[in-house]
């Protein structure tokens, strides 16, 4: 659960970031994809999206929307919304504050959108403070796992059903070492959550 739910100790090391978004009357959810976009992966992601009438956001790694920029294009023409995920997918704990700032602005020459979430959730808060000066710090509820392939696609599907509640901001990723559980689990999910009465909901950018 530590890592499927980040724990209220960790949320309060970084109370500058959105983890969870509740609507007033409604049961809304939000799907989120990080590490693309890749041809291999985001297409098949953009149409089951698609096939159930659901939105999502997408955190973007800048040099594979370097790679790929028709597929940022094809996010925005779908009507979702994304986010910087860094230039190089590098994680905060390793880096200087400098180098993750130049990094991030590398990406968001890039992507220019004001939504940010740090790989693996981790940095430190220096970082953090910096980041908040300039966009909004996106983490997340519920972490499916997915991209552990010592998990089996069931189990994935499972985090989802028991840690969703109202407001989790949801993680799956469209990235190769993810796309045999995602695959599986992520139409399962909506099915499931459209069954408990969620709605979906982008990440207002």
């Amino acid at each position: 659960m530590l890592i499927e739910r980040p724990p209220s100790l960790y949320r309060l090391l970084f109370p500058e970031a959105l983890w969870r978004l509740k609507r007033r009357g409604r049961r809304v959810v939000y799907l989120t994809f990080d590490d693309g976009p890749i041809p291999e992966v985001t297409p098949w992601v953009l149409d089951e999206l698609d096939r159930h009438n659901v939105r999502a956001t997408f955190f973007l790694v800048g040099d594979n929307v370097r790679r790929n920029p028709w597929l940022l294009e094809e996010i925005k023409r779908r009507g979702h919304s994304y986010g910087n995920h860094t230039m190089h997918h590098i994680q905060g704990l390793h880096s200087s504050r400098l180098r993750y700032m130049r990094d991030i602005t590398e990406a968001d020459h890039l992507i220019e959108s004001p939504l940010f979430r740090p790989p693996h959730g981790l940095l430190w808060g220096g970082q953090a403070k910096a980041i908040k000066s300039k966009y909004n710090l996106v983490m997340y509820d519920v972490i499916t796992r997915d991209y552990n392939r010592k998990l089996s696609p069931q189990r994935v599907y499972a985090n989802v059903r028991r840690y969703v509640r109202n407001g989790s901001i949801i993680v799956f990723h469209d990235s190769l070492k993810a796309e045999h559980n995602m695959k599986y689990a992520l139409p399962r999910a909506i099915r499931w959550l459209k069954m408990q009465g969620y709605e979906f909901d982008v990440l207002p950018m």
